[in-house]
């Protein structure tokens, strides 16, 4: 791989980071930090792989309820990746964009985000969207409050990232089968994958082998093959 077949518009439910440090007798950040480290790789893997737009769960509006020394945690690596890797991002031609809310965020992290979107705009291989602070039922009621009508198309310029296209194909690790309120408008019609893999072991290899289980479907939408 890449063919032409191949799916252009990915998205990956980043799940096991947690429990991949937990058996390691490892604190839940070393877990985040090997992640991120797998987020970096395949991320690299997804631009010769031929993928347009990659998207990443990397923060629900629910993981605001965990044990705030893990949140904190999180929040400081958050920021600190996003330093490290927007030079190389630039480098490699890839766009940040991310996707969620606002609310409840640090300002000086909310300033590192958009500083990263603007410094990467030019990016034209690939758009890495980030999903951070993100759930797609607030995402949806947030667009329905101000819906007027004109149908899906008008629908869809309301959501956080009109321009974020629906996945062909969605990836979650850690042999959990949910969504996990992930992108709930926008994989309608998306494959699913699912792997038994932790995040952070998740490696090129199965990266490439989702590709090909996507090779395999046949996409339908609501029709019949004849």
């Amino acid at each position: 791989m890449p063919d032409s077949d191949g799916p252009r518009n990915v998205a990956i439910i980043t799940d096991g980071n947690g429990r991949w440090a937990s058996q390691r007798g490892l604190p839940p950040i070393a877990g985040h930090r090997a992640g991120a480290d797998v987020v970096r790789d395949r991320m690299k893997d997804a631009v010769r792989l031929g993928v347009k737009q990659l998207t990443v769960y990397s923060f629900s509006t629910e993981n605001w309820s965990r044990p705030a020394d893990e949140v904190e945690g999180l929040l400081r690596l958050f920021a600190e990746r996003i330093v490290e890797e927007t030079p190389e991002m630039i480098e490699s031609g890839i766009r940040m964009k991310f996707v969620g809310s606002r609310d409840g965020v640090p300002q000086k992290l909310l300033d590192r985000m958009d500083d990263a979107e603007v410094r990467t705009a030019e990016g034209d291989l690939m758009t890495l969207f980030v999903a951070f602070n993100y759930g797609a039922r607030a995402e949806i009621l947030r667009a329905a409050e101000q819906y007027t009508g004109g149908g899906e198309d008008a629908f869809r310029q309301l959501l956080h990232v009109p321009e974020l296209e629906d996945p062909d194909l969605l990836i979650r690790t850690s042999g959990e089968q949910r969504l996990s309120n992930y992108l709930l408008w926008q994989c309608a019609y998306s494959e699913f994958v699912f792997r038994d893999e932790l995040w952070p072991d998740f490696t090129r290899e199965a990266f490439v082998e989702c590709f090909d289980e996507y090779s395999r479907r046949q996409r339908r939408f609501g029709g019949r093959v004849a």
